[in-house]
């Protein structure tokens, strides 16, 4: 069997499997379908999203200030994890979003200028590692501003980097730091030192 015919196969067969899994339990479908209509149902199963689009409401376009956010106070339920960046939004406004979404960007960015280079270089593991790291950070963080703006259902993903959260922080530490000695690597191969 063709290569490309069994990773075809295989995906098709874990599109199913979650597929199925979906569909079968109505808890799980309410969790998938609620972001499309929170406001069906604000005080249950569209309380955190509705609350997250009110902080990002009321952050306009300069936001109400740093720490003014009277969401996260009493309202919006995980404020520090998954829906810090609705947080964001109503504390720092448009201009502050759009802030962040360009220095994620710019990371991404980074890394993959990393990884080329770590493949121009001749090292290819080096440079799979920095694109992998790069794809996952803009992944996570593309994934968890659609949740929180509601284009996405509720992944429970925290925002890479800035998300409260001993093992996620901890994690990605290690993958920027990862991505720095790929960096370095690539910078001053071994054999040849910098004065």
């Amino acid at each position: 069997m063709n290569f490309r015919v069994r990773w075809a196969v295989a995906l098709g067969l874990v599109i199913a499997a979650m597929a199925g899994l979906a569909l079968s339990s109505p808890y799980r479908l309410e969790r998938l379908t609620t972001f499309l209509n929170p406001w069906a149902d604000p005080f249950d199963s569209g309380f955190q999203l509705t609350q997250a689009l009110i902080a990002i409401g009321r952050g306009e376009w300069a936001g109400v200030g740093l720490g003014g956010s009277i969401q996260k106070l009493f309202y919006l339920p995980e404020a520090h994890t998954d829906f810090l960046f609705a947080v964001l939004a109503e504390e720092l406004g448009l201009l502050g979003v759009v802030s962040v979404i360009a220095l994620f960007t710019l990371v991404v960015w980074r890394s993959f200028v990393i990884a080329y280079r770590a493949e121009q270089s001749g090292n290819r593991f080096a440079a799979y590692l920095a694109y992998g790291i790069g794809m996952w950070i803009g992944l996570q963080a593309f994934i968890n501003i659609g949740v929180n703006m509601g284009a996405l259902p509720t992944k429970g993903l925290t925002l890479p980097l800035m998300s409260y959260g001993g093992s996620s922080i901890i994690v990605m530490c290690v993958a920027v730091a990862l991505l720095l000695r790929v960096d370095y690597e690539t910078r001053f191969p071994r054999g040849r030192t910098s004065r």
